[in-house]
């Protein structure tokens, strides 16, 4: 390598390297196209987590049902919070009633599994509607929330919980 005296010199060789490079200033690159992703049945299928629970998500054109398990959504999860979270995706959408919803869920609670659910809702309507990518990315929607519950460790009442102290 040849060696530089000066700021001209270094700016010179920095300009060679580029030009070497075939790159050209002021060219950026494409944003990534995202298309849609359907099987033989014509679903869009998604896999959706929180905590410990994953869940698998089949969506469709149809009336707006969702399917849990072989159970409507309201008898699955009986909490209104969590029928709530399960239709966030749909309604920052504004698909209310366009789309048939199946969905598998394991593991968590029914907390977790809402938000699994969620989850799984979300990537499905991005597979079937690549234009509703940003509205959902907005929402926080495609975003698996990856906090999951610190492990006990030894000697530890809990993960970070001591044993009471006793001074006698």
């Amino acid at each position: 390598m040849a060696e530089l005296n000066s700021l001209e010199e270094l700016g010179g060789a920095i300009e060679g390297v580029a030009a070497e490079a075939g790159s050209t200033e002021g060219t950026q690159e494409a944003a990534p196209v995202y298309v849609q992703k359907l099987d033989a049945q014509g679903r869009a299928y998604a896999t959706g987590k929180r905590k410990d629970a994953v869940a698998r998500v089949w969506i469709k054109p149809g009336t707006g049902k969702i399917i849990i398990k072989g159970k409507d959504h309201s008898e699955y999860f009986a909490r209104p919070v969590l029928q709530m979270v399960i239709q966030q995706p749909i309604v920052a959408a504004a698909r209310e009633g366009a789309y048939d919803v199946v969905a598998t869920v394991s593991g968590g609670g029914l907390s977790g599994q809402a938000g699994a659910v969620r989850h799984g809702i979300s990537k499905a309507l991005t597979n079937y509607e690549p234009e509703l990518r940003p509205v959902l990315k907005k929402g926080g929607f495609l975003t698996r929330d990856s906090r999951v519950v610190e492990r006990k460790k030894y000697g530890r009442a809990k993960a970070r919980r001591s044993f009471q102290f006793s001074k006698r």
